[in-house]
């Protein structure tokens, strides 16, 4: 289990903190989505995700752990039957948690946490890894401009000294092509 915070908790006690967690859990599970603050979105995220990895497992005791937590026998059946089937691939990161802007009341920040139910498909994996890798790349190629004058140069040179073989090939090419025209006129 983890170790309390330190400091002041969300409610006045561990007692009331712990039954806020409990009711944020459950209507996070419930609707899929919620708005809170920061603060409790913050807090809420390492509880949901073990709740969630307790439903993947999907065994008797799991539930009973998680009914420790969610009083709902219907939220957690509904953990168990859908959410727990739709991030059963995933490794972990099943919420996300999006800032919003200021509370009108109290000015408190607030915050979207949301189930991550979208299927995690492999491409995207890849794909990350292949843009995490250029740009790990990028500032290497920055470093070294004079390599790529060097190559310019090169090329115009050997493009330079290929030219006079080159019009000799195309002017054969011009004269094979007038013999052509002359042989269909004729």
């Amino acid at each position: 289990m983890p170790t309390p915070t330190k400091g002041p908790r969300l409610g006045g006690g561990p007692a009331h903190e712990r039954l806020i967690l409990a009711n944020l859990a459950t209507s996070l599970f419930e609707h899929k989505r919620i708005t809170t603050t920061e603060a409790k979105a913050k807090r809420l995220r390492p509880l949901a995700e073990r709740l969630i990895t307790f439903a993947k497992r999907g065994d008797l005791h799991a539930r009973r752990r998680v009914l420790t937590v969610v009083k709902d026998k219907g939220v957690v059946h509904e953990l168990f039957t859908e959410i727990a089937p739709a991030v059963a691939d995933r490794q972990g990161g099943y919420t996300r948690i999006t800032k919003i802007g200021p509370r009108k009341g109290d000015n408190a920040p607030m915050a979207v946490i949301e189930l991550v139910l979208e299927p995690l498909s492999p491409k995207q994996a890849v794909v990350k890894e292949a843009t995490k890798a250029t740009a790990k790349a990028a500032p290497k190629a920055k470093e070294e401009p004079e390599a790529p004058a060097a190559a310019e140069e090169e090329t115009v040179e050997a493009a330079a000294e290929e030219t006079p073989a080159e019009a000799v090939a195309d002017d054969a090419t011009t004269d094979e092509a007038a013999a052509e025209g002359d042989a269909e006129k004729a």
